[in-house]
């Protein structure tokens, strides 16, 4: 078999990364090129970092995260109360699999939805599945599943997602129905899976935001069970970029 039918046959199993190793392999001069177990494991090794690279940029376009944001790209500065050592307990996604959820607090423009998108970005890239939502949005998407009866596919859809970030909590009302749609979805997940949410209000006056005792100590005592608080503070980050 020659190289251009060993080549031919590797695009038609979709083996992405052999074909593109293979070719460069190929390309060497003769003396240069790998022993035949070398090359396999060259082979095999490009082929899964293919494959690794596909699943991270198909989870990043599904999680539809607001900012193309990175942990290497986070501003850490103590005035901001955000440190490297706060940070590495987070980025290794270890939380996830604990069930662990994110609350980050902070004036308008201090970088939290900057922040959570770069967490998911992270999630993605340890093989996560991750849904972005702007608070809301997601109110909008809640009222419309209802009317249209798809709320319980709907649900079931953000159940599967490793991580949930809700962006932008706290600046509008909602109503009774979306306070217990967001409920079911914490319990759903709870200790299975980890929510983040972002907000400009403090923790300390979300259950006054909540408006309903009830169904306030429900949410908050799903969120805040096993959780991470990261206050962040310091002028907005807008007006110096």
């Amino acid at each position: 078999m020659d190289t251009s039918t060993t080549l031919e046959m590797m695009q038609k199993l979709k083996l992405d990364g052999m074909t593109s190793s293979y070719q460069a392999i190929c390309d060497l001069p003769a003396d240069k090129q790998p022993d035949t177990h070398q090359c396999l494991a060259t082979l095999i090794d490009a082929e899964v970092q293919s494959r690794a690279t596909k699943r991270t940029n198909m989870l990043s376009r599904l999680s539809k995260l607001r900012y193309k944001a990175s942990l290497h790209d986070i501003k850490y500065d103590s005035k901001r109360n955000l440190t490297k050592q706060q940070m590495a307990k987070l980025t290794d996604c270890a939380y996830l699999s604990r069930g662990e959820n994110i609350i980050i607090t902070g004036a308008t423009g201090c970088g939290k939805s900057y922040l959570a998108c770069a967490l998911g970005h992270q999630a993605c890239l340890y093989g996560h599945r991750t849904l972005y939502f702007n608070m809301n949005r997601f109110c909008e998407q809640i009222a419309i599943a209802r009317v249209d009866g798809t709320l319980i596919k709907w649900m079931n859809r953000i159940k599967k997602a490793k991580l949930l970030i809700l962006d932008d909590f706290g600046l509008q009302q909602m109503s009774h129905d979306v306070k217990l749609t967001i409920l079911q979805i914490l319990e759903d997940r709870y200790k299975e899976a980890s929510t983040i949410m972002t907000s400009q209000l403090p923790l300390s006056k979300w259950h006054a935001y909540l408006n309903e005792p009830t169904v306030a100590d429900a949410i908050l005592d799903r969120l805040t069970a096993k959780y991470s608080k990261i206050e962040l503070k310091g002028k907005s980050l807008r007006k110096s970029a």
